[in-house]
Parts: structure tokens; sequence; C-alpha cells
């Protein structure tokens, strides 16, 4: 959904300036100290429970903090890999109940200061129905916030759990209450006040051009300002219009080139500079076992041998490099390069169409000759493979399996739909197997809704369903330490590629284009311009 936001900018000459790059051979860019990000698609809203979009998340968390970020790519269940933000330090009281200290000092840029009583309000209001945030499933019912005094809060979890640190300070951004207290909640996602969006983050927000850009401002109020001054998103609805922004340096920043071709583009530009970082995403081609009207065993796919044998037929490897760039890989399972479960020591089935001819022929599938379609019965191994028609690189993907597994003797089509339909049909189970992507989050525990029998009616559309996995998945949950934690993760995954409910076929690296005038980046890919305030502008 898409709110057409009336904000307005001043249509003065100097302003307007800003929204230039910085180029290296301008005469005034001494004086410069306006960053330009070019990103694809607009916010519909800033405000952090409304927020939706991934750029809407960037911005926003340029304004709004948390009580304490995770360490990039630390497990959250290590209590240590957490750093100060809006609190400044944190005890475990007991196995249900944190103890958090605000910041000493700590202010809003309208200058009130951050209270304990913001903290509870904020996470009222993630919790709240009416707003739909997306953190709402790890909050509601499962912790209770309360002031003891106006810089300390006390956090209780209905029980005991080793990602309680991380459920306490990952999903809740800080709001102010004395802006949001006596505005009904139903009315928060038509308000486009801009000077109701107050942090107390490293900039705020000063114009917002809807269909343009947004500007931020470093916030002069704050003890230890960032080094860059100014920073302008530009956007637009066209992923080439937004390389091109940067290619033609009217940006100074993109976060992912979107492919080869624009990576070797922008590699023969010595102004600008490629920053190859993992992605938080995986894709995989998922079977349908059960589903449709008496949810009964697919026809092909109810049969973990036949899987078995196609998924042995399938080059991930190749498959991967060859859509997504040499930094792509091929996962041991789902998950994207981020997921701190990642281990290249995860059995998996290896690519062998010689070991996958065989398992199909024992499950069955005979073949008459090298090219005809096997058939078990009267049934052939004919399937078809559903993607979105808005993915080129799943269309691609998909037309590359058809290829292997004719190899082997499978007859396989491809059908392209919108995405609404693709979703539709997803839910509905009218589907063979289809092409999926999903983004992680640092905790492995959304594998649940998607592969689990708890998932079933939620994210697990091919209702594949395994108790010993589920036990597994389970205690590595719960469990208190990293390496007890690795431990059982690994052992729910073996069983997991054993089964072969899906082939897990790729998790991509982005590669961000960055103009050589902007130093100190590091990247954390779950909110990739979160260290902003740590970059510096040479020229």
């Amino acid at each position: 959904m898409r709110l057409a936001l009336p904000f307005r900018w001043l249509a003065t000459a100097a302003p307007l300036l800003l929204v230039a790059a910085c180029r290296s051979d301008s005469a005034d860019c001494a004086r410069c100290r306006t960053l330009v990000i070019a990103a694809t698609g607009e916010p519909t809203h800033l405000l952090p429970p409304l927020v939706q979009e991934s750029v809407a998340r960037d911005i926003g968390d340029q304004i709004y903090e948390r009580l304490a970020d995770l360490a990039p790519g630390a497990p959250p269940i290590d209590s240590t890999a957490y750093r100060p933000a809006l609190a400044s330090r944190w005890e475990r009281v007991d196995s249900v109940r944190w103890r958090f200290h605000l910041r000493p000092g700590a202010r809003w840029q309208d200058g009130r200061p951050v209270t304990a009583e913001d903290v509870r309000f904020s996470f009222d209001a993630f919790e709240d129905s009416t707003l739909g945030s997306q953190a709402r499933d790890y909050l509601a019912g499962k912790l209770t916030v309360s002031a003891e005094d106006s810089a300390t809060v006390l956090i209780q979890f209905a029980k005991p759990s080793s990602e309680q640190l991380f459920n306490a300070t990952y999903h809740v951004r800080i709001l102010p209450s004395h802006v949001w207290s006596d505005i009904p909640r139903d009315r928060w996602p038509a308000d486009t006040l801009l000077s109701h969006l107050v942090g107390s983050g490293p900039y705020r927000i000063a114009a917002w051009k809807h269909g343009e850009y947004l500007r931020l401002v470093a916030d002069s109020t704050a003890s230890d300002p960032p080094a860059v001054r100014e920073v302008v998103w530009r956007f637009t609805q066209d992923p080439d219009a937004t390389v091109n922004l940067v290619l033609s340096h009217e940006a100074d920043l993109l976060e992912t080139a979107g492919g080869p071709r624009n990576v070797e583009r922008a590699s023969h530009d010595s102004t600008l500079r490629l920053l190859p970082y993992a992605s938080a995403a995986y894709g995989f081609l998922g079977f349908r076992i059960r589903g449709g009207p008496g949810d009964e065993l697919h026809p092909i796919f109810g049969d973990v041998a036949t899987r078995r044998g196609l998924a042995m037929a399938v080059d991930r490897e190749t498959l991967a490099r060859s859509t997504f760039g040499r930094e792509a890989k091929a996962p041991p399972g789902p998950m994207s390069q981020l997921l701190w479960i990642w281990d290249d020591g995860i059995r998996t089935l290896p690519f062998d169409t010689a070991q996958a001819a065989r398992t199909l022929e024992a499950a069955g599938w005979r073949r008459r000759d090298t090219v005809s379609t096997r058939q078990r019965g009267s049934k052939a191994l004919s399937f078809d493979i559903l993607v979105p028609s808005t993915s080129p690189s799943r269309r691609q993907i998909a037309v590359a399996l058809q290829a292997m597994w004719q190899a082997v003797g499978a007859a396989v089509t491809v059908t392209a739909v919108d995405f609404p339909v693709f979703q539709e049909r997803l839910e509905k189970g009218q589907f063979d197997s289809y092409i999926g992507a999903w983004l992680d989050e640092p905790s492995p525990r959304s594998l649940v809704e998607q592969w689990t029998r708890a998932g079933w009616g939620v994210l697990n559309y091919g209702h594949y369903s395994n108790p010993a996995f589920d036990a597994l998945f389970d205690r590595a949950g719960r469990a208190e330490t990293v390496d007890s934690a690795r431990r059982l993760y690994r052992q729910a995954m073996d069983t997991l590629n054993a089964d072969a409910p899906a082939i897990f076929l790729y998790a991509p690296a982005n590669v961000a284009i960055a103009s050589r005038r902007v130093e100190g980046v590091n990247i954390d890919p779950y909110s990739w311009v979160s260290g902003l305030r740590a970059w510096r502008l040479t020229r």
C-alpha cells in the first residue's frame, strides 16, 4: 500500500542544490557536507510501528533509537554482543526480568528529556493491533514493561528464554509519548506532520517532497554529532534509474547494484568503489508435499525419494553464481549468508546426476530411453514451477531448473503470474512447486513459520512436517549457550535436508556502490546505513 504524503518543500534555488551529490571537480566541494543516497521506492511512513519498507527502516534508524543494538552478525542469544544505544547499561534481574538504565541526558530532538514512560509507551504501541506492527507477534502477551523511575525501565517476560535481550531491544524503536499519546492510534497512519517525527537519534527530518527526496540534518543538540551534517535520500520507482543516479554522480551511495551488469559498469569509474556484503535473503524451490482441498499427499512430491532424486540433479552452486554473481552461495539450508547458524558442515544432498537417476529409478520412475519422460505406472514425472512475473531472477532460475530436470527425465513447465496471484495460489495450495525468497532477521526463529508444522496456514505453503525436525528446532531455540544452539540447529538442518522438502538454491551477496568521497563505511546488512553516524565525507 502506498499513501500520497502531501509534504511541502520551499521552492527556492539554494535548498535544491542539496539534492545533487558533491562532484570531485566542484569548486565548492570542500564546503559540501551532504551525502546523497539513491533508493528505489519511497516510504509510506517513517513512524517505526508503521514501517513496512526497508528504505523506511533505513531512514527511521537515523531518527529513532533502540534500547540497545546487536553487533552485526552476532548470535542474538549472546548477551555480550549488545551495544548501548538509548540505554547506557542493563542487567538481568532473574530468569524473566531485565532492568535498563537510560542514557544520562538523553533528549528528544525537541529538547524534552527521554523518560522510562516513553519506553513503556513505545512497547505498548508496537503491541497494539490497531497499528499492525510487524513486531507485534514477538511482543504481545509475551512481556510487560514498567517504569521504575524516570530513567529506569523493567521488562518482564512471560517465561524464560535465551532471546529475551533480543526481544527487549531489536524490534522496538522508542517514541516520544508527549507527541503521540494524545493522538488516537487509528489516526497515526494518516498523520503527515513532519513536526511529529521526533526522535532521539543523530538525525532529524528537515524536508520530505513526496516522489522526489527526503532530507535529514544532524541533530544540533547531540553531544557527539555525526560528521556527515546532511543526508538526502533521492527516490525513484525504477532500479535502473536508481543505479544511474550514482553512475552519473548525482548520488553518492546505493544499497545494491542489482546485478553483475551494473557492478561491471560501476567498476570502470575510478571515482566509485564497490562494497560487497552478505544479503539477508535466501531463495529456494519449495515442493507441495500436501495441500489442496483434502490436504492429500502430492502424487509426485509426497514421496521423499522422488524429492531427493530431483534435488541431486540440481547444480546449486553454478545456479546461484550464474544468477547473482560470484559472491552468491548455495546455502546449507533455509538461511542467508548472514544468519549465525550457517555452518558449512551441515549435510546437504550432493549434485550428482548419476545418483539422481538411480534414486528416481529406485522410487519407481522408469524411463524408456535417455530422452523420454519418466513414468511411474500411468503417472508421468511431470510438474510445474510457479514464479512471480515481477522477479526476472526467479524466472531465470526456473528455466535453468527446467533444463536440469529434463536431463534426468522430468518434464517441467514454468508458470509466471503477477505477485498477488502468486501469493493467492501459494495460500490455496494451487501449485506443484514454486520459487520463493525470504529475508532473515538475526534470529532463526522465523524458520518456525516457514518449515515446521506450526507454519501450516502461515508460510509453510508446501505443508512439510517432520516431528523430529520440529523437536530439534524447538530444542535449539531454547538452548542457553551459543555452542549448544549451533549443535542443535545443525542437527535440525541435517534432518531437514535429508527430507528435501525444498531445494535451497541461493544466498546472494549485495554489492553497494559508493563514491570515494565517503569514508568509514561499515555495513550492517540488517540495516545497511545504521552506521552512518560514524561515516565521513572527504570532499
